[in-house]
């Protein structure tokens, strides 16, 4: 991997959000409370359901008076539609932006060529639109939202071009799941997968949609799932692929290549395992739980 390295996100996608009501119609709405957004600082965040159950996660930077949510291209319109939904007559207007693009900016030396201090989030504008410190984890490198213009500027800004094997790896070893090609739409639950360590929930903001679920998993010790770093010796399983631990179902596949995955496991399966020296199993694949990164400190 270069020391500064950029690569066009192309599974990603731009929504705006703009009008005098933008800030608290979000705020009662996503995990993360929006008013730590600012022009020197992006937050990660997701929309659930009622019932706290995965709809979107997404990254939001504020550029002027425009939030610029970085999320799910495939699915940046469900987006849309579910945030007009709660529009009403809030001052506030929603558009997909297809002129901008995601940017993955990364290497050990990227947030110093990018002028951003190694702290979650920080932000600063870039290239005509703005980079910031991935709110996740600082190891993931930056991400910027830029015009599909300024690209051709970006090697010229000292970086190289990287490939998305080499960022999917790193992603994959740091433990970070990927919106929903990790988490089941409807079904998924964010203390399950990190969000709290990965820095996508607050808890002092108050109500939004699916927060008393949330709040409830984590005041009352209800988390028996995690997400997890695996090592896979033999072909990657595809995700759902049920993981076995002595013949018992111990969790199920998400996100796999290259002998590194992602999977959701039960805690107690991931004890026993690492108590006993055991690997599990998936398909015809041996499978060996790792600790998490957002879980070292």
């Amino acid at each position: 991997m270069a020391d500064c390295s950029f690569l066009v996100l192309e599974d990603r996608g731009v929504l705006t959000v703009t009008g005098d009501d933008r800030r608290p119609f979000l705020q009662g709405l996503i995990s993360n409370d929006i008013n730590r957004a600012g022009n020197d600082r992006a937050i990660y965040a997701s929309l659930l359901t009622a019932q706290g159950r995965f709809l979107h996660d997404f990254f939001i930077a504020e550029l002027g008076e425009t939030f610029w949510i970085d999320a799910e291209a495939a699915r940046i319109e469900d987006l849309r539609r579910r945030l007009s939904l709660y529009r009403l007559r809030a001052k506030v207007t929603l558009a997909s932006v297809t002129d901008h693009v995601v940017v993955a900016l990364f290497g050990d030396k990227a947030l110093a060529k990018l002028g951003l201090p190694e702290e979650p989030g920080r932000a600063a504008p870039w290239a005509d639109g703005v980079a910031f410190v991935d709110p996740r984890l600082i190891r993931l490198g930056a991400r910027a939202i830029v015009p599909k213009s300024a690209v051709a500027q970006i090697p010229g800004l000292g970086f190289a071009a990287g490939s998305r094997d080499e960022y999917e790896a790193q992603r994959l070893i740091l433990g970070v799941p990927d919106g929903s090609r990790d988490l089941p739409v409807e079904k998924a639950l964010l203390l399950e997968n990190g969000f709290d360590e990965l820095n996508g929930v607050d808890w002092k903001k108050g109500c939004y949609v699916g927060q008393e679920v949330t709040a409830r998993m984590k005041y009352r010790s209800l988390v028996r799932k995690r997400i997890t770093p695996v090592r896979i010796e033999g072909d990657a399983p595809p995700p759902g692929t049920p993981i076995l631990l002595d013949g018992e179902e111990a969790g199920e596949m998400r996100t796999a290549t290259s002998g590194r995955g992602l999977a959701l496991l039960r805690l107690d399966a991931i004890e026993k395992a690492d108590r006993e020296g055991r690997p599990m199993t998936a398909g015809n694949a041996s499978v060996t739980p790792l600790k998490p990164a957002w879980a070292l400190s």
